[in-house]
Parts: structure tokens; sequence; C-alpha cells
């Protein structure tokens, strides 16, 4: 789960669509999504993300793996260059931060806090990294493609590039505007996890320190090996 310690579509179609149209009771009939090209979108996305420089949200996240079920919530916020912090608030207290340099996570309770060299990174949230500096979708995500998603949102679906072997596949839900509301990712032994992001708030004020890790007094620092 955290920083590697744990376990972020011719012809025939559109006539039959046409027929089923024709015959379908008019209380029925809701107006298709309008279509749009992957290049199209992902570019959408690029453009939101390539101008902020900072970014707030609400999250929920959610595990399915290995007889596992978890659903966890709180807040995201990310700054360029390459910082995030993860204030988990229910069920249990957390935080995951990344300052440029390393990432630190501590759950209240804990006895110690684990570190991390940013490089070293290998985290289920590094996904949502690749919009901390300058985002190329198409190369972030290999084999994309798009279908249409609930509410006139968009799924664009893909394979992050370097996490073969882990994340066969990675799909996000987009606005037509090219915001991410979600992701979905699933892990090589079949584990999904699930983020839901409410309430974005473009180039938000950071609180200052925010993204400052300080250990708690007397909770020693352990750094966490690289991922295998």
């Amino acid at each position: 789960m955290i920083l590697g310690f744990q376990k972020p579509r011719g012809g025939p179609r559109l006539l039959a669509a046409a027929l089923l149209c024709a015959t379908a009771p008019a209380w029925a009939q809701k107006p298709p999504a309008p279509s749009l090209d992957v290049h199209a979108l992902a570019l959408r996305v690029d453009r939101h993300y390539n101008q902020l420089h900072s970014l707030k949200a609400g999250f929920t996240e959610s595990y399915e793996g290995l007889g596992m079920h978890r659903n966890e919530s709180g807040t995201l916020l990310l700054e360029k260059p390459g910082r995030m912090r993860w204030d988990y608030t229910y069920p249990r207290t957390k935080l995951f931060v990344l300052d440029g340099k390393y990432a630190w996570f501590y759950a209240q309770g804990d006895q110690q806090v684990q570190r991390m060299p940013a490089k070293q990174l290998d985290d289920l949230r590094s996904p949502l990294r690749f919009l901390l500096g300058h985002t190329q979708l198409e190369k972030e995500l290999t084999h994309l493609t798009v279908a249409p998603a609930a509410n006139g949102a968009y799924t664009l679906t893909g394979q992050p590039k370097e996490q073969e072997k882990r994340v066969p596949r990675l799909a996000l839900t987009v606005t037509a505007d090219g915001v991410i509301t979600g992701i979905e990712i699933e892990e090589a032994d079949g584990a999904i996890t699930r983020f839901t992001f409410t309430g974005e708030q473009v180039n938000a004020t950071a609180p200052p320190g925010a993204f400052h890790f300080t250990p708690p007094a007397g909770i020693p620092v352990v750094d966490a090996p690289p991922p295998v």
C-alpha cells in the first residue's frame, strides 16, 4: 500500500444502436455521451494539470485483495515540484509526505517513522506523481484507450511505464475537461486499489511547513529498504 512498506471502443454496432434508439420508448432514451478521441482527451488532462502549481482535494481510498478489504479517506495536497501530502483521517490518523527528497510515513500510535528516498519510491500513489511535473499522459501510460463512463465522464486505461511487472492496468476517470476524479490500479496479484477525488481546489495555498515532516518526539526514523 504505502512506499512498498505495505501492500494511485464501426459500422455494424452503429447500425444496431440506431435501431435500438428507434424502437425504444421516448422516455427511455438518453443522449449518448459525446465521443472523444483518446489523444484529445489525454491532451486535456495534460493541459489541466500542467497549468497548476498546486492542488487540494478530498480523497477516498479502497483496497481489495489478498483476502482483505479496506476503506480510508482524508485530504490530499500536491505542490510542484515533486511534493505531496496525504492526511488520512478515517478510520485511523496517519500521514504520508513526499517532500521532494524523501517520502515519509507515520501512523498515529506506530513505534517508528518510515522514510525512503523519493527516487526509490514504489508506491500505489506513484501514478499521481506525474501530476507534479510536466504531465505527458501518453508517455506515462502505454496502450492507452478511452471509453465512456458514468455522468458524462470518460475512462482512460493504460499500463504505467516502468511498472509492467507490478501494475498491468491503470484506469483514470476523467471529466471532458480533463479533470481526474478517480484512479483504479490493478496489481499483478489481482489486488485492486481505487482512489476517488472530490472538491478539487486548483492552486490552493499550502500552509507553511505542509511538506516538511518532523518525527514525533521519541519516535525513531527507520530507512525502509528499496523495493525488490
